[in-house]
């Protein structure tokens, strides 16, 4: 998913439980029990702040359960944690002081719908993000193109939950360049939730920030000895995919969570990174079914280095590469 930024650890710890940090109010603490019988005073100094924040808490639950309703988004898959951070950041924007007062607002407001939605999708992207990843990368797509060498089948690639497409266009710059991969048997499909992104993704166009160097980022691909100037035009902070890296990616929308598969064992290779560290424990189970329907038999899927597949769920994937972590489908 894309769309508001959000900054994922690195790191190769396991997160399973960092997943699990949503917003816990204890709201039993603090008990009216404490009240002074003897004058008949009113309950006690924290009895008032336990009452805002069971107030708090429950017009938290309302907005979201309204957003899910009415709006169409899975709020029940993420953590609180993370809505309360999307949610509060537009509070500030919109300069509401609570959830109840942002919620009217909400009700009324088409635009403001937008834009919470689009706070709420996950956009943390870039060209070769985590570069030792895609090492790895390379060597699947190294292995799934030998296999097709005397076939006339393509090697099929979806970058699931794309931001604003440099995943699969790095994808298709790593297949134009290495020479151990056809590049004309590759097709990629990218999908994401916001359209915002996608059109952007189509587009192939980005402004690079002053936070970020574009040219460090394609410094993977220094490694080749053709270099990859010739498929990004590059004019002072603007970087612009050529039409052979843009022709084997397309882009469409896609609810990862609430989709279905896009397609029936189709895909040679899944890439979806730093999208299950936001979702609850219970929820990842139904979305890497969807995936793993939609691989091959022996297809590959790669996640986020601070994400791991669930136990239950370790009979469809087997390990690959555990630092890196690659796994392969068992659907037989």
């Amino acid at each position: 998913m894309s769309g508001q930024s959000e900054s994922t650890p690195d790191s190769e710890r396991d997160t399973e439980s960092e997943s699990e940090l949503d917003l816990d109010l204890d709201l039993d603490s603090g008990s009216d029990s404490d009240t002074d019988s003897d004058t008949g005073s009113d309950s006690s100094p924290n009895s008032d702040s336990d009452t805002a924040a069971e107030t708090d808490a429950d017009a938290f639950d309302e907005l979201l359960a309204f957003v899910e309703a009415e709006l169409n988004f899975a709020t029940s898959h993420y953590n609180d944690s993370y809505l309360d951070r999307r949610i509060s950041s537009r509070m500030r924007r919109t300069q509401t002081d609570s959830y109840t007062e942002y919620a009217d607002l909400l009700h009324s407001d088409s635009d403001e719908q937008e834009s919470l939605l689009e706070s709420f999708s996950i956009n943390v992207t870039g060209f070769f993000r985590n570069p030792e990843v895609w090492d790895g990368i390379r060597q699947i797509l190294r292995h799934c193109s030998a296999r097709r060498q005397h076939t006339d089948q393509p090697l099929r690639i979806w970058s699931a939950a794309c931001a604003d497409g440099r995943e699969p266009y790095s994808l298709s710059l790593l297949a134009q360049l290495d020479p151990k991969i056809d590049a004309d048997a590759v097709e990629i499909l990218g999908t994401d939730i916001s359209e915002p992104a996608l059109e952007t993704a189509r587009n192939g166009v980005y402004e690079e920030p002053r936070t970020v160097d574009l040219d460090e980022q394609l410094s993977f691909l220094e490694a080749y000895d053709e270099g990859y100037e010739q498929y990004v035009e590059h004019q002072g902070r603007t970087y612009e995919l050529g039409a052979d890296i843009r022709q084997s990616v397309t882009f469409e929308r896609h609810d990862l969570i609430n989709g279905e598969p896009k397609s029936t064992a189709n895909f040679d290779l899944v890439v979806c990174r730093n999208l299950f560290i936001y979702i609850d424990n219970e929820f990842k189970r139904p979305i890497l079914q969807t995936i793993a329907r939609s691989l091959t038999d022996d297809g590959f899927l790669v996640i986020g280095k601070a994400e791991t597949i669930p136990p239950s769920l370790k009979s469809a994937f087997e390990v690959r590469d555990a630092r890196r972590r690659i796994y392969q489908c068992d659907n037989s």
